[in-house]
Order: C-alpha cells, then sequence, then structure tokens
C-alpha cells in the first residue's frame, strides 16, 4: 500500500498481518497494532521521544543476565505481571486465587529435600522459621505427590544467587507433599529487599518517585500433571510494605501469618529462643503443569550488590 496520510500506516501494517498463518498470533498482533498506534496518536509522540522509548527498551535486554532479568523485572513494576496473573487464574480471574507473580529470580534444578528437612545451606542471617504448607484442589481434596520448589531471600534480603556468601541453592528447595497435601521445612525468616535500580527500571521508578521496596516473602511453586503449574508468594503480614509493594504482587489470599514463638520450645532440638512458624494453604486448578522459561540461570559473580532503597514521595 502506497502511503497519502498517516492514517493509512495503520490500515498498511493490518493488512500486511491478515498473512499470519497462526490465528492467535495474528489476533494478538492485531489488537497490539492498534493500541500501539493509538498510543502514538493520542500521545502525539515526538521523534526525539520515540528513539528515547526504543533506547529504554533495547537497554531492558542489555541488562539482562543469567542471574538478572530486566524485563520481567519492569513488567512488574508496570502491574503487567499481577494482570497477566490474576486474569489467568482463579476462573479466569472471576475468584481469589492463591497464584502469583514467578518472579525474576526462581532457578530449575533446586534440591529436592524431604519432608521436615531444612533449606538453610549456609550460616544466614535470620530468625529460624518452620513452614507448614498444604495443597488442595477447587473441591478442597489434598493433592498428593504434587512437587514443590521453594526459594525466598536470607534475613538481609538476598537471593542466593545474588550473594556471593550464601552456598549455591541456599534457601531454595524442592519437596513433595504427602496424603495429606502436606509439606514441611525449616528456614529462616525472609526480609523485605529493594528491586535493582541500576537498569531502566531503576530510572522509570525515579521518574515516578516511587520506592524499590518488594515486602518480605516465600515462593513456593506447585507442579503436578492433571493440574496448572502455580506460582505463589506468601507475603509477612507484619512487613512496611505490604500496601506499597513495587510490583504490585500482594493479594488478601497470600499475606501469610508469621506467629512469633518467644517462650515455646521449637519443633528442632538445634534452635534455641525465639523463632517463627507459617502455615499457609494454596488451592491448584486444572490444566497443564507445563513450566515456563527460568528467568535466571546462574549466579552472580563478584561482589554482592549494594542494596540503595528509594523514598516513597508524598
Amino acid at each position: 500500500m502506497i502511503i497519502r496520510h498517516q492514517e493509512d500506516i495503520t490500515n498498511a501494517v493490518m493488512a500486511e498481518l491478515t498473512r499470519a498463518s497462526d490465528s492467535r498470533f495474528k489476533e494478538i498482533m492485531s489488537i497490539a497494532v492498534n493500541h500501539l498506534h493509538g498510543f502514538v496518536r493520542e500521545a502525539r509522540l515526538t521523534e526525539a521521544e520515540f528513539h528515547q522509548a526504543c533506547a529504554f527498551i533495547a537497554r531492558l535486554g542489555q541488562h539482562t543476565t543469567a542471574s538478572h532479568n530486566e524485563v520481567v523485572l519492569i513488567c512488574g513494576s508496570l502491574g503487567i505481571s499481577s494482570l497477566v496473573c490474576l486474569l489467568n487464574n482463579g476462573n479466569k480471574g472471576q475468584s481469589e486465587t492463591t497464584a502469583n507473580l514467578m518472579g525474576p529470580f526462581w532457578r530449575e534444578a533446586s534440591p529436592p529435600v524431604a519432608n521436615g528437612g531444612s533449606i538453610v545451606r549456609s550460616p544466614t542471617p535470620g530468625s529460624p522459621l518452620f513452614v507448614n504448607a498444604w495443597v488442595r484442589d477447587l473441591n478442597g481434596r489434598p493433592v498428593q505427590d504434587a512437587e514443590v520448589d521453594v526459594w525466598h531471600t536470607s534475613g538481609e534480603g538476598y537471593y542466593e544467587n545474588q550473594d556471593p556468601a550464601q552456598a549455591d541453592m541456599n534457601l531454595r528447595g524442592k519437596f513433595t507433599t504427602d496424603a495429606k497435601g502436606h509439606i514441611g521445612f525449616q528456614t529462616v525468616k525472609p526480609g523485605a529487599y529493594p528491586i535493582p535500580l541500576n537498569g531502566p527500571a531503576g530510572e522509570f521508578l525515579r521518574a515516578q518517585g516511587r520506592h524499590n521496596m518488594r515486602p518480605a516473602h516465600i515462593h513456593f511453586m506447585i507442579n503436578k500433571p492433571g493440574y496448572k503449574t502455580q506460582f505463589s508468594q506468601v507475603y509477612s503480614s507484619d512487613d512496611p510494605y505490604l500496601e506499597t509493594d513495587v510490583q504490585f504482587g500482594v493479594t488478601q489470599a497470600l499475606i501469610g501469618q508469621y506467629v512469633l514463638h518467644a517462650d515455646e520450645p521449637s519443633p528442632s532440638e538445634d534452635i534455641l529462643g525465639s523463632w517463627y512458624s507459617l502455615d499457609h494453604h494454596f488451592v491448584v486448578e486444572p490444566g497443564s503443569n507445563q513450566l515456563p522459561r527460568p528467568p535466571i540461570t546462574g549466579r552472580a559473580t563478584g561482589e554482592r550488590p549494594i542494596q540503595v532503597v528509594l523514598e516513597r514521595t508524598e
């Protein structure tokens, strides 16, 4: 099509999309083109702003490494990750769900751990924590033999892939649910942490006057044939960042009660003094247990990153 007016551009692109053989690809791209062209017209995007946006998008890829995914990070900071999750779970967004963000720190091949075992593999800051979790189906029946992959930060707010002081796969492990759909393990209470600011996501937050903090949480990935793979994060009810999570991930169903036990003996003879417990229930839906591509594949090298916290403007 020969272009005579700016309106012709959208029609020309849409006409070419009709050649696509994949109907879902054609549907998605047609909607994307309409919205993107509409955005350019509504924003009256200048040439300089267009080139600035292209450079920003390019830097998202340039800042993505084996141990850090900047693209996933900014999708969370825009609320896109949470929106996609909630639209695809809980009866397609119609009811509450324990599904949540995958996050940018899931690694494959974390080691199997027996129920009741510990995932602390090196000296790690944080209060002792004993976790019990149950997996049930939509009818309330226990889901046996589900694989539950667990990972979280130390009490200082570092994942093991960020922190050379932690052992490989520290605070990570895979469990198998028993006949009651139950798993249990020992760990340390995770800490809240700032998302990195040294890339485009940091520029984006600074421009809005937002802080960069995620409330403390533990990740759970539940996988069993016949059920849709579920990623969850159980947030700490006492965390000051619940209302302003930089990744918009906190849902009511996933606010966990991390209970402090100051004067009771712990479940482990090795733990003296105060400790915490967390009990939580997950509900999985029928579907495919296919796993997504892990956002990271390894550990960072060198010194662990310095945590920089932005203040949230009022």
